[in-house]
């Protein structure tokens, strides 16, 4: 892992140059998804069984419901009731999340309205082929279910024809009717803008490679897509000397093993503490079977960073906006008021980013590279779209409207001020 020391002259330079040259290796995975995208537009299912057969050696794009039950039947029970578990308790706090309407009716009688409506359709994209996220499953389709979305559609790229049974059990747990054994740019066109097998969807959500992602941002304008940027994952960690060192290296190494471009970054005022967890990190490392992944993740894109002061350490958190970050010190209450961008914060010891990932409650799906400055997890709000309604008194516009006729002649728009005048009261 990188070092530095907030006490140098040049630190802020050398912290950006250090984030720019991750956030670089990220968008230089962006690849061109285009052929496939056009391919699948003409040539339907057709296409789409092609680049399955091709990247998944998969020719079943449409997983029998007898298939789905014969899987499911054999999935370890500890597991399916994890499943629930995290069921229960994701679609608890999400159903806090709810909006409600608002309506207003001014001194004027003029009454208007703000309410939020379900999309009628998603897809969410559930990586996998040799990979099996059934948590990804629930994060993506429980905030739909409760927003109202009548049609949620699951892809997920299976292997030979077999889907994993955890992210089917997760499946039908979310009552998804319709299951794709499909992955990669073909599924996202194929959910996008329909085949003869595959109705189109209005928004699609979900995690994916850099090939699934550039697919969804090729897409975007003929389908909706979620705000963020989501992945590779992160996590900042600031502690201090009250800290165990070896729960903050387990910590850095759970995030590192994701990806290697997975980010982890330790800060703290505590420079025997940074010490102690560099020492775990090295012996912890054997202990994990993806510890290529994890070393990889950490030598490159893994700094720790030695702040004297509270108040730095707020502006070099900001700075970052990690997706998660984690506030393993005494006094984290001082701390979080101040912090304002980041995916999610986890206060205190036990609050560990790996919990979250899983049955908290709380969604991981997150903003990633710095987007947590401007944009926000996975919600129920990601599920809605909001419509105005507005209902005009004739008083309201004999009253208002010859305010609307001076600001439309002076944006030069003739009309606008016409249609208004029309309806005002002549004297």
């Amino acid at each position: 892992m990188r070092e530095l020391n907030s006490e140098i002259k040049n630190f802020d330079s050398a912290l950006e140059k250090l984030l720019l040259q991750r956030k670089k290796k990220v968008q230089s995975n962006s690849v061109s998804v285009s052929g496939i995208i056009n391919d699948v537009k003409k040539n339907g299912d057709k296409a789409v069984l092609k680049y399955e057969k091709k990247f998944n050696q998969n020719n079943i794009i449409v997983p029998t419901a007898k298939s789905i039950l014969k899987s499911i039947a054999g999935l370890d029970q500890k597991v399916k009731k994890a499943i629930d578990l995290a069921y229960n308790r994701i679609y608890k706090f999400h159903s806090l999340q709810k909006f409600k309407n608002i309506s207003y009716t001014d001194n004027l009688q003029n009454k208007l309205e703000y309410k939020y409506l379900p999309i009628d359709s998603v897809a969410i994209y559930v990586p996998g082929s040799t990979a099996s996220y059934p948590s990804s499953v629930l994060m993506n389709a429980i905030p739909a279910i409760v927003a109202g979305v009548k049609r949620i559609v699951m892809i997920n790229p299976g292997f030979k024809g077999v889907q994993n049974p955890a992210v089917l059990y997760a499946a039908r747990k979310c009552k998804i009717k319709e299951i794709y054994s499909i992955g990669g740019p073909s599924a996202i066109a194929a959910v996008a803008y329909g085949t003869k097998k595959i109705k189109k969807v209005d928004k699609i959500v979900g995690p994916g490679n850099s090939y699934v992602a550039a697919a969804k941002k090729e897409v975007f304008g003929d389908v909706g897509i979620e705000g963020m940027t989501a992945g590779p994952s992160e996590v900042t960690i600031v502690c201090d000397k009250f800290s165990n060192a070896e729960w903050v290296a387990s910590d850095l190494i759970g995030q590192a093993e994701h990806d290697n471009l997975a980010q982890c970054i330790l800060i703290s005022k505590d420079k025997n503490l940074l010490n102690k967890v560099k020492l775990e990190i090295t012996k912890q490392l054997k202990e994990i079977p993806r510890i290529s992944i994890a070393k990889k993740s950490l030598m490159n894109n893994g700094i720790l960073i030695y702040i004297k002061s509270d108040q730095k350490i707020i502006e070099v958190v900001n700075r970052i906006a990690p997706e998660h970050l984690e506030l393993n010190v005494k006094n984290y209450k001082q701390l979080v008021s101040k912090i304002k961008n980041s995916g999610s914060i986890c206060l205190g010891k036990y609050a560990v980013m790996a919990m979250t990932d899983y049955n908290v409650g709380s969604n991981h799906v997150l903003p990633t590279n710095g987007s947590a400055k401007y944009s926000s997890g996975i919600s129920v709000n990601e599920f809605y779209k909001r419509i105005s309604y507005i209902n005009l008194s004739k008083k309201g516009i004999e009253t208002l409207g010859p305010s609307v006729i001076t600001l439309a002649n002076y944006e030069g728009l003739a009309g606008h001020a016409q249609s208004v005048k029309k309806r005002i009261r002549r004297n």
